[in-house]
């Protein structure tokens, strides 16, 4: 069994302080005969983990060292790549946004078309029951439902300027006890009145870190209505109910096309029953062409986390949609998420007899097929 050399890569994304690797991980994979390369972690953004928490396990590289490496490393991280043009060679492991029609998604495939390389979409590593295998959705649900909260709450005190950009915390504990002095003074404003909040997805891992995080601020069991596919399915969108709810909290599983939940002329149909004033696309979809919230149209980052919607007052309308929210909690999310994922690393020794990665690779083989022909003349034909 030849030995795997696993190529951990520095995250460029701005504010991305997450790792796919885990010190606490690469250790095991160190005793489980792997090769652990792991590039130092540069300033901005910085890794959660400290470059000495992984040196008795791996050999600490070069940042953005991985295009020089040997073709058989295979590369981890967590974010898309620098849009770059080189073609990719190598076996890569991440979340690449490119098999749903997301903006791009052909120069991404294209890249691996022409340099022979190989994606394993994280997005799309399954078990048997076709459930995934390691995912960051609770605590993108979790830090969502948090910065909805605090922009609540934000709206009510500031009513012409927007939420301020926010930092990782260093730990769950410390968000909580922010969002749960934001909502007590949300609530004094707000004439004693506790926000109400609908949450679409709410069966979900994304959907039970949203809840957690609200009960753990405070929020009354009463004040949350948890929908999922029996509420939307029962009748088509676009629903009152949403638009009769301070906050909406977006965390479904967006694969097909379906009705729009809520849109701004929904909104303008009947203003006078308008309570909401907040929106977390926690799923993010704003390059989706099946996007259930239209007007969720841009990203938003954690230094400007909203956006406003024009048009929309007593009470303004904002949204929040940003794609790596688990970043907040960077230390929790990784350790998470990473031992989530280690049963399936230590399969790739064998990974074309180990469902998990077979299932990967023709995934990517389909999509391959799917590129253009001018982008499809390639190593893998």
């Amino acid at each position: 069994m030849a030995q795997v050399t696993l190529h951990l890569r520095a995250e460029t994304k701005p504010l991305e302080h997450r790792s796919a690797l885990s010190p606490t991980v690469v250790k095991k994979l160190s005793e489980n005969g792997f090769k652990v390369h792991v590039e130092r972690s540069p300033e901005n953004p910085k890794r959660i983990f400290d470059d000495s928490d992984y040196e008795p396990y791996a050999t600490l590289v070069d940042e953005f060292s991985w295009p020089q490496a040997p073709e058989d490393h295979l590369i981890i991280g967590l974010k898309e790549l620098p849009e770059e043009d080189f073609p990719l060679k190598h076996t890569h492991i991440q979340f690449a946004h490119c098999y749903k029609g997301q903006a791009g998604w052909d120069q991404v495939l294209g890249r691996f078309a022409a340099g022979g390389g190989t994606l394993y979409d994280m997005e799309f590593l399954e078990d048997a029951n076709r459930r995934r295998v390691a995912a960051f959705g609770y605590h993108a649900g979790y830090a969502g439902a948090a910065l909805a909260l605090e922009n609540w709450a934000w709206q009510l005190q500031h009513v012409d300027t927007p939420l301020p950009g926010k930092k990782p915390y260093n730990t769950q504990h410390d968000l909580v006890q922010e969002v749960k002095t934001d909502v007590a003074a949300g609530v004094a404003k707000n004439d004693g009145k506790t926000p109400q909040i609908l949450i679409i997805g709410a069966l979900g891992r994304c959907g039970r870190g949203a809840i957690d995080l609200c009960l753990a601020a405070g929020i009354p069991e009463s004040n949350l209505l948890r929908w999922d596919l029996a509420e939307t399915s029962a009748k088509a969108g676009p629903y009152p109910e949403i638009r009769q709810s301070d906050i909406f909290i977006n965390c479904i599983y967006l694969d097909k096309p379906i009705p729009k939940f809520v849109t701004e002329d929904f909104l303008k149909e009947d203003p006078s029953s308008r309570k909401l004033s907040v929106v977390c696309d926690v799923s993010c979809d704003t390059t989706n062409p099946h996007n259930p919230i239209p007007f969720c149209t841009k990203p938003t980052y954690f230094d400007k986390p909203t956006i406003t919607v024009e048009g929309f007052s007593k009470p303004p309308l904002s949204y929040i949609t940003i794609d790596h929210l688990p970043s907040l909690l960077p230390r929790e999310a990784s350790e998470a998420f990473s031992n989530a994922l280690l049963p399936s690393l230590l399969e790739l020794p064998n990974a074309d007899k180990a469902p998990v990665w077979q299932e990967a690779r023709k995934l990517f083989q389909k999509k391959l097929a799917t590129l253009p022909t001018s982008q499809n003349h390639n190593k893998h034909s």
